[in-house]
Parts: structure tokens; sequence; C-alpha cells
């Protein structure tokens, strides 16, 4: 019984790591019928999509089974796993000891993300979020800039600490391993050893990757233990079980943990997910590819669906699995640090095209809800500015016309040679600065929106 847990729990974690590995790899946007529903069962995208449903859900596996979101549904949990398994074979000598449990660093830790949520630098608190630090991993390592950076640091540290500390990061800096082990105090099955039977050996307690079993005392810390059964396996008496906790003694879990605490700490995550952030303003920045640059954009461009600038940056965690499926590379992480990772459109290898919604059909957290085509083509994100003295036509350096031919809206016309923008009518796709060849600024830009309006 003991092998069979382990065995099908490695097997399911295996499945869901393999699974969002390849969605957010994808580039044909063929996976997204078939494993799109992955991230939408994470913790932290289900919150701020606002799921009350499958945040439910979560908690009560919790409460009932221990932390099998960390063993199992959790990508970076799963991740860790990896690297714990391979300190294994390098050093197979090296064995896990017990350690207190450090309460102050993750509940300060936990708190810390909460306020940066609050003020809006979510950029920043995201990058410790666990499925969107993996989902950056996945996606920055083949790509280039900032995002790279991101990803290799991401992979450098947590790799060197779960190699070295095998669960730390999980009960000490992630904020939802925090959240959800103030639930799994009091879950209803979890380890347990039977004092009567051990013999201590400290088989268990070597191979525990939390280091949360301390065979002295003989007790187990559910608060931290992430159900990898890995200790079931190594007692030879029978003394450890994962079992109902029923009449198990007072161990390390009670320390320093309240019903009052719980319910207070629960009550202030859940509001500071709920709560909007700060509305921001952020400048595009020049984006440049070789010798065309676009103009400073007061507002950035969000994608359809997103509603509003505000909205977005709100509930976006920043995963990168929309820049990952957008077909015409529109959308690009962020390099500014209060929506640092978070995605803003560019328009220098392609446009929005309105046959395509993908990007809506992946978010996992409701920064873009889900739209169809009909709905795309009546959404304005934005509004073409044109620049007179940049324009060949109206400078009579050639007669163009590029962007009134290409406006899938028809919101450009050409008056005297100029071209001129029918506001009520652009929805900012980018087809106009896309493919006018003034160098080396466009002629014509567009400007995000704050707030997304209907045409």
């Amino acid at each position: 019984m003991n092998k069979t847990l382990k065995t099908v729990r490695v097997v399911l974690a295996g499945l869901m790591l393999v699974g969002v590995t390849l969605l957010l790899l994808d580039t044909t946007g063929v996976l997204r019928h078939y494993l799109g529903w992955i991230p939408k069962i994470q913790l932290l995208p289900s919150v701020l999509a606002l799921n009350v449903v499958m945040v439910v859900a979560i908690l009560l596996v919790t409460l009932l089974l221990g932390r099998f979101y960390c063993a199992v549904v959790c990508p970076m949990g799963v991740f860790q796993d990896i690297f714990t398994w391979a300190r294994k074979v390098v050093f197979p000598k090296h064995k896990f000891r017990y350690a207190k449990p450090a309460n102050w660093l993750r509940y300060t830790v936990l708190a810390l993300f909460v306020l940066a949520m609050l003020v809006g630098l979510n950029g920043i608190a995201l990058l410790i979020a666990p499925y969107s630090a993996y989902a950056r991993m996945v996606t920055g390592l083949h790509a280039s800039g900032t995002l790279q950076w991101v990803a290799i640091a991401t992979l450098v540290c947590i790799g060197l600490l779960s190699f070295t500390m095998g669960r730390l990061w999980c009960n000490t800096i992630c904020p939802v391993g925090s959240l959800l082990s103030l639930v799994s105090r009091y879950s209803i099955l979890g380890i347990r050893i039977d004092r009567s039977k051990c013999v201590g050996c400290r088989q268990c307690e070597h191979a525990c990757k939390s280091m949360c079993i301390n065979i002295d005392d003989k007790t187990v810390d559910h608060s931290r233990c992430v159900n990898c059964f890995t200790c079931l396996g190594k007692c030879k008496v029978g003394a450890i079980s994962w079992t109902t906790r029923r009449g198990a003694g007072k161990g390390s879990d009670d320390v320093d943990g309240s019903r009052r605490k719980f319910v207070a700490t629960s009550l202030a995550v859940g509001t500071a997910m709920a709560v909007e952030a700060q509305e921001q303003k952020f400048d595009g920045g020049l984006a440049v590819l070789e010798n065309k640059s676009v103009p400073v954009r007061r507002t950035a461009l969000k994608p359809f669906g997103a509603r509003s600038e505000k909205n977005f940056s709100t509930r976006c965690t920043g995963c990168q699995l929309c820049v990952s499926q957008c077909p015409e590379h529109v959308l690009r992480p962020s390099t500014k640090l209060a929506s640092l990772m978070q995605p803003e459109m560019s328009y220098i290898d392609g446009y929005c095209r309105m046959s395509c919604t993908r990007c809506s059909e992946v978010c996992p957290s409701g920064a873009i809800r889900p739209i169809t085509k009909e709905e795309k083509t009546a959404i304005s994100i934005g509004v073409a500015v044109v620049l007179k003295d940049n324009c060949l036509s109206a400078t009579g350096k050639d007669q163009c016309g590029a962007c009134a031919r290409h406006c899938p809206a028809a919101a450009i016309s050409m008056v005297n040679g100029v071209p001129s923008v029918n506001e009520s009518r652009c929805l900012g796709c980018g087809a106009c600065e896309y493919y006018c060849p003034a160098r080396p600024m466009t002629a014509i830009y567009v400007e995000g929106r704050e707030v997304h309006t209907e045409v």
C-alpha cells in the first residue's frame, strides 16, 4: 500500500508536469484544447480569476488530504523533486535531517507578497508565485532579453536550493505553499508515526525532503509535509503510515499554530487578491528592430479581452502562457519594474489579427477574458496616431497609403495625401503601425486605451 501511494503520486505529478510544459512550449495552439485546463486549476490564477469553486475545492482537498496540491498539481513543486532525486543520485550518502520550521520567514514573505499585490507591484510579487515562475522559466529559456535572464535566474536559484535543501523553497518562500500550510495543519489525513513500533532508525527522517519528520519526538510537521510519500517505503517495521490524524499527539505542526491565525491570514490573502491594485500608467519605451523605431506610448497596449490596463495589471500572473501562444509574436513581457514580466503588445514583428483569440482562450487568471472573433471586432484597445512629419505621403516623398490599405476596420482614409483616423472605428490592432514603411520612426502608431471601449 505504501509503495502504491508513492507510485500513484509520482505518476500523477509526472503527467501534470509534462502536460503543463508541453502546453507552454506549444506554438501551434493545438494542445490548448486538451491541456488548457491545467493552468486554470492552479491556486493563484484561480484566486485572481475569482474562480471561487476552484479555490474552495483546493482548500477542501488540502483540509482532507494535506498538501496534495504541492505534491501533484503545482509544476514548480514537482520540478523541485527532479533536483532532489538528482541529489540522491550524486550524493547517495548525504541524508536529509529534521529542521525547525522557519515560520517567521515564510509568513513574513507571505505578508510582503500580499502587500506588494495591494500596492500594484504585481510584477515583482509574482516573481515568487510558483506556477508563474515555472511558466516563465520554461518559456524564457529559449527566448532572449530580460525574460531569458529571469528564466535562468529562476532555474539556478530554485535548482540549487532544491538540490541542497529539498522542499525548503516550498516551505519558506512560496506564498501558495505558505497559505496551504495554514490549512494543512488541520488536515484529516496525514503521515503518522506509531510510537509503539518506531525503533528510531531515522530512515524516514533522512528521506524527508521537507525535513519535517522529527524522530526524537516522533512527530511530523504537517504544515510542511507535501505528501510525497517517500518516507513510507523507508520504514522496515511499519511504524509510519498515511492515515487519519485523530488521536495523534501534539507535535511540531502545532507549534505557533492557532485557528485564529489560520482564519486571519486566509482572509488577508483572499482580500488582497480581490482588491483592485492602484491604477498605473506605463510608458511603452522604444521597441527597436534593426532600423525601425516605435514612438513612446503614454499608455501600454493590453490584449483584446483585458478590459482595461488596470484590470489586466491586477490579475495577470506574468506566466507567459499567452506570450508563448501568440502566433504573431505581438505579446512581449514588460521590462518595467511595476509590470515586470506582464505582457504588453508590440507591433514590430506583426499585428493582432482579428481572426485570432488564442490568448483569451488560454489565460488562467481572468486577466484576459474569453472572447469570440466576433466580439473582438467590436473592441478597441487603442487608437492610431498620425505623425505627419514622418509620413511619406504627407511630406511628398512617395504616394504610400499602406496604413489605409491594410486597416481591417477601414478606420483610416487618405485625405489630400495625409492619413486620417476615424477614432470611433479604430480597434488598435496595429496593422497600420506594422505595415508603415517610414524609417527610422513610423509615421503612424497605436496609443493604448486605459479602458477598452466598444466600437
